[in-house]
């Protein structure tokens, strides 16, 4: 494996290498092509043939290959698992402004994994990938403005980067924005809004947003009361490892008799029509 013995020395200490490198022109057909089929291999969980493919990219200075590289180290595929050598790669991909590259550095920072925690290089990380329209960035992002004290507090942008993912498909996102209007961060309170946010993310899968709509079906809030329904996204959310449907688990069942628990509990065995395979 001379190529993973290369793409260790490159970024070694004291191997000379540009500090900030120059950002890679326009893939050529033959780049996109390489990039194409070592996705392919990753996905098929192959990441040693990945990483023989994206090693000598990431050594000619392509931003997107130097970021896969780093993952493949951050989270040991197809190599031993080192994360300051994870960051060094990230670090060089982060430079040339891939988004990919600033979000997985971000996440080292964040974890305090192969760098010293940062959570304001996180945030600025984060940031700088969300802006180029990255959505699991914008989530995070998101997260961190009204979940995490280690960066300013600030309900109206979390609102608009969870939009923003949420419109990009991230569950997460959607049951974020249920619970800002649901608590009035951000915009003012309106459970309808909350309610409909947490139908989106519960038809995906999203275990919380699964409990907080059981929880709305049950009390009645931003939609009509209904005790089977209620009990059914419940049973889905703690199913699912969801700590907030247990407070509510209880009062569920007991405002149902045998034959609505029963129906309750073959709604929650239904194929959700937007959860993934």
């Amino acid at each position: 494996m001379r190529w993973l013995d290369r793409l260790i020395r490159s970024v070694r200490p004291g191997v000379e290498h540009p500090s900030a490198p120059t950002p890679a022109p326009e893939p050529s057909p033959s780049i996109a092509e390489q990039m194409a089929a070592a996705l392919a291999a990753a996905q098929a969980g192959d990441h040693a043939a990945a990483l023989a493919i994206w090693g000598p990219l990431a050594q000619a200075g392509v931003a997107r290959a130097q970021s896969n590289v780093g993952a493949c180290f951050a989270e040991g595929l197809g190599v031993d698992r080192d994360p300051a050598l994870a960051a060094r790669w990230l670090g060089l991909a982060a430079d040339a402004c891939d988004p990919v590259g600033q979000r997985n550095l971000a996440a080292l920072y964040f974890r305090g994994d192969g760098v010293e925690r940062d959570d304001r290089r996180a945030a600025a990380l984060y940031r700088a990938a969300a802006e180029q329209g990255d959505a699991a960035a914008q989530d995070m992002l998101s997260w961190m403005l009204v979940e995490d004290g280690g960066i300013t507090f600030d309900p109206v942008e979390a609102l608009r980067w969870a939009h923003l993912a949420a419109d990009q498909g991230v569950a997460q996102a959607m049951t974020r924005l249920g619970m800002l209007y649901h608590d009035a961060l951000g915009a003012d309170r309106d459970p309808v809004e909350a309610a409909r946010w947490w139908h989106r993310a519960a038809d995906r899968g999203e275990p919380d947003a699964q409990s907080m709509l059981g929880a709305a079906y049950h009390l009645g809030a931003g939609v009509a009361r209904d005790p089977v329904v209620a009990l059914a996204w419940l049973l889905r959310g703690s199913a699912g490892g969801s700590a907030l449907a247990g407070r509510f688990l209880g009062p569920a069942r007991a405002a149902l008799d045998p034959t609505g628990i029963a129906e309750a509990e073959r709604l929650a065995r239904v194929p959700l029509p937007e959860a993934p395979p």
